[in-house]
């Protein structure tokens, strides 16, 4: 299974030495306190030490050295300065959480390491016009485009908005609400800001259920989206009454913990465990057998996407991987990723870089893909309403 998913995802053999000469040593911080992020670090030291067993890249091993950062900007940063200055990386991934990569983005444009990113959607990261950053998941810009016309074309104007205090929740959030204001015309019928990991909404909700909206956005994390799913109902919110979330609301643990409260409601992500593409259908039974997982989540996708580009870059780059030459490597690995064009996945469009520190270079991901539960609970059911390509520049 896992040759056969290789195959399908890479355009090619990348060559292979028999003897090991040096090692590519890689570092990743994710969030890792969930089930589902647990998996995630565990399917990248499985693809890591899988890569290894069939002879490395170009006869180098790569060393992975896994950290969790539990979504706190201020381990993520010491995880970042760890790997930078004293485990002498040659490559950092991460991080999960938006709040978390976007401080980590000053560390490696410091240490002139690069960076790559697996699920952080935070349009500002690649607006610092670090040289060293990649991002693969799609970012909030993009996200923003997709669902603000939904809302428009077969919802409504009317829209009454939540959202958390983390990063990626307050950059998509935000974005939103000014993409309705400067394309529509269309202001809030109400907007509130809530703590991070607030799990009661109800005072908000009952104001809101006054209000009599066409919709209500929530962004948050994923035990917060499903809550205010849940108590949106229990003040009385019809069903008539749209319920849409952002990307977050992809992770399978929403689902499950909402219940019959998450049936309807829409969103934006990079991938649904519904695809039919035959890559998609193999990567889904892959994750499920292995991992036990019933839903597949934007965010094993995003993961497997980015260690398959990194294969890649790390295959084509000139690599010494003596300590005099760290800088040098790095350098070459950054080059390398730069150099990653269409790279055809398990992402709904292709993904590519380019050389200037730009976003329109570094947001490598371009194609929401916009999402329905049909069902909710441990068995849940989406689908797709549909894929969109934005341009480049788009949100810019």
């Amino acid at each position: 299974m896992k040759k056969s998913l290789n195959c399908l995802v890479i355009a090619g053999v990348l060559a292979a030495g028999s003897a090991w000469a040096g090692e590519i040593r890689i570092g990743a911080t994710m969030r890792m306190i969930s089930e589902n992020g647990q998996k995630y670090g565990e399917m990248m030291q499985d693809e890591f030490a899988a890569i290894n067993e069939s002879g490395g890249i170009n006869g180098h091993t790569v060393k992975l050295i896994l950290l969790n950062d539990e979504c706190k900007s201020d381990k993520g940063v010491a995880n970042a300065n760890k790997f930078a200055y004293q485990d002498n990386v040659h490559l950092i991934i991460g991080s999960t959480c938006s709040s978390v990569s976007l401080p980590i983005v000053d560390v490696t444009a410091q240490a002139e390491v690069p960076q790559i990113i697996p699920h952080s959607t935070n349009d500002q990261i690649t607006r610092k016009n670090s040289a060293w950053v990649f991002r693969v998941p799609i970012s909030s810009r993009y996200y923003k485009g997709v669902v603000s016309k939904y809302l428009h074309d077969k919802v409504g104007d009317q829209i009454a908005y939540v959202y958390a205090s983390d990063a990626a929740a307050m950059s998509e959030t935000q974005g939103l609400i000014q993409q309705m204001r400067d394309v529509y015309g269309v202001e809030p019928v109400y907007e509130a800001q809530t703590q991070e990991k607030e799990i009661d909404f109800r005072s908000h909700l009952v104001t809101i259920k006054d209000l009599n909206p066409d919709a209500i956005f929530f962004g948050g994390l994923q035990e917060p989206i499903a809550r205010f799913l849940v108590q949106s109902y229990e003040v009385g919110i019809p069903a008539s009454v749209v319920r849409a979330a952002g990307s977050a609301a992809s992770n399978a643990p929403v689902p499950k913990l909402a219940g019959d409260a998450v049936k309807g409601v829409f969103f934006s992500a990079a991938y649904s465990d519904s695809d039919d593409r035959p890559i998609a259908q193999l990567f889904n039974s892959y994750v499920r057998s292995r991992y036990g997982i019933k839903g597949v989540d934007h965010d094993f996708s995003q993961a497997y996407d980015l260690i398959r580009i990194v294969e890649i870059a790390l295959g084509n780059a000139d690599l010494s991987l003596e300590d005099d030459d760290l800088a040098a490597d790095r350098t070459a690995i950054r080059d390398a990723i730069a150099n990653v064009q269409g790279y055809e996945g398990l992402a709904s469009g292709p993904i590519s870089f380019c050389a200037d520190p730009t976003p329109e270079c570094r947001d490598g991901n371009r194609t929401p893909v916009l999402i329905q539960y049909l069902e909710g609970g441990e068995d849940f059911k989406v689908g797709i309403l549909d894929r969109v390509t934005m341009p480049v520049e788009f949100g810019l």
